[in-house]
């Protein structure tokens, strides 16, 4: 059987907390949502925010929704070292020990101490899916990504195998355009 999974690009994103969207967005601010994401209840929202690092700033940067216990900036680590920072690859929500950035909105700013990560590669599967494809949750497997001219293996892809997942891989720009990856394909799991 064929282990199929569609391909997605995460281009660089925030994840904000209440808290933070009040300061940035002003008091009672709620998200705006501008499109559903492949994952449930994953949206991608209206209000944007500028990311500031030591050497230079990231204008136009979407805010994913809904908010998050923790503020989190997901960007690729071209754009990392771009503005200054040594972004450290991890799953979205292990922030520990991470460098932090400043946020700007059209109301505030926001300085984080901690949260700025390249996303580790991952698919999304729900439990039936990783039943069917014999794959258990945080395994680390590869994906071949057939696209014409740059076809690539990528290796050390973990599963996140959750209820409230739909099966999609997630890859950054930086990955992606290696890839040539255009918006999205379809790749096979082969290990």
């Amino acid at each position: 059987m064929k282990k199929t999974v569609l391909v997605e690009i995460s281009a660089h994103h925030v994840h904000v907390s209440e808290k933070d969207l009040e300061i940035l967005f002003g008091k009672g601010h709620q998200l705006t949502n501008k499109k559903d994401l492949s994952q449930p209840g994953q949206f991608a929202c209206e209000e944007r925010v500028t990311v500031v690092g030591p050497k230079r700033e990231i204008k136009g940067v979407s805010i994913l929704g809904p908010c998050r216990p923790q503020t989190q900036v997901e960007i690729s680590l071209t754009e990392a070292r771009s503005i200054g920072v040594s972004a450290p690859i991890r799953e979205s929500g292990d922030l520990a020990g991470s460098p932090g950035c400043k946020l700007v909105g059209p109301c505030g700013e926001v300085e984080i101490t901690e949260g700025v990560i390249a996303a580790k590669r991952h698919i999304h599967m729900t439990p039936e899916d990783a039943e069917k494809y014999g794959i258990v949750d945080k395994q680390i497997v590869s994906v071949k990504i057939p696209t014409e001219g740059r076809a690539l293996i990528f290796d050390d892809v973990v599963a996140r195998v959750s209820k409230n997942y739909a099966l999609a891989m997630h890859l950054d720009t930086d990955e992606a355009n290696a890839a040539a990856i255009p918006g999205s394909c379809e790749g096979e799991i082969i290990g």
